[in-house]
């Protein structure tokens, strides 16, 4: 697709460029404001080139915007210059094209995730965790686990978004690196306790659920502010950002499909108790 947003640049000059427009400014007149020629401007808007801090803060105070979405920016702003503080210590374990996603999840109103064959990270337990991690061959464990811990807090925010989540049967039955039902029961177990959580939705996509087929794995991010609403793909090099408007209602139509395809929340409730069971009569053999 055409529209992709390769890197967090690229998503940032599309949040000026949007902020400008708003503003009703004029790039020359942006420049007159940061000291540059036009076609400097005219760059960081496309993601050409990269943008000091200090400029963006000037660009948003032309712009007028303040507050939390002058924050969210200004956020963005130091993931696309790779120079956040939050991203040292155990937290610079978290690759460079997934920062611009946690660096966002916390603000955005709603975010809807589809999962096929993993348990996505916001609901795994700490056992499935170690798991995972640990079969991959990761070198730093106990960092990767503190920061995907790290992410949960979003569920306790003061007004968090409205996670919904669809997860596949298949994410359900393959435990990482193989047969494992204690991993398996305590992560069903973890999902079962989400319930204190009123703003999160979980979804089960059964096997026998009425589809023609499913799509790979993919997250919608929608934001209260003029932060642009995107789709997020996780690949096994990187991540893609789309925020094209035919692009993301693809994929808005997609979620709509599943949506419609998987149980709804009690049913789902229902069919996690009577997995645990299942995963206890392993255990027990």
């Amino acid at each position: 697709m055409a529209s992709t947003v390769t890197s967090r640049r690229k998503q940032l000059g599309n949040e000026l460029r949007h902020a400008r427009n708003a503003a009703r400014m004029t790039q020359q007149q942006v420049a007159e404001v940061l000291g540059c020629t036009q076609g400097k401007v005219n760059k960081i808007e496309s993601g050409a080139v990269g943008v000091k801090l200090g400029d963006v803060r000037s660009m948003l105070n032309a712009f007028g915007i303040n507050g939390e979405e002058a924050d969210t920016l200004m956020n963005l702003a130091r993931a696309a210059a790779g120079q956040r503080g939050h991203w040292s210590g155990y937290r610079s374990v978290v690759p460079h094209w997934f920062r611009t996603f946690t660096d966002l999840e916390p603000a955005a109103a709603e975010i809807l995730t589809w999962h096929g064959e993993r348990i996505p990270g916001p609901l795994q337990s700490e056992h499935y965790m170690l798991k995972q991690f640990t079969e991959a061959g990761a070198t730093d464990v106990t960092s990767l686990v503190r920061n995907r811990l790290d992410r949960k807090a979003v569920f306790d925010q003061q007004q968090p978004p409205y996670y919904r989540f669809i997860v596949s049967e298949g994410a359900l039955r393959r435990a990482p690196g193989g047969f494992a039902p204690a991993v398996m029961l305590d992560q069903v177990e973890h999902m079962l306790a989400l319930d204190r959580y009123p703003r999160v939705y979980v979804h089960v996509l059964p096997f026998g659920a009425k589809l023609a087929a499913v799509p790979n794995d993919f997250t919608i991010m929608r934001f209260p502010d003029r932060t642009r609403d995107f789709v997020y793909i996780e690949h096994s090099a990187g991540g893609l950002y789309l925020d094209d408007v035919k692009d993301f209602n693809i994929f808005v139509d997609s979620w709509d499909r599943l949506r419609g395809a998987a149980l709804e929340r009690g049913e789902t409730r229902q069919f996690l108790k009577e997995l645990a069971e299942g995963y206890r009569a392993q255990m027990s053999r």
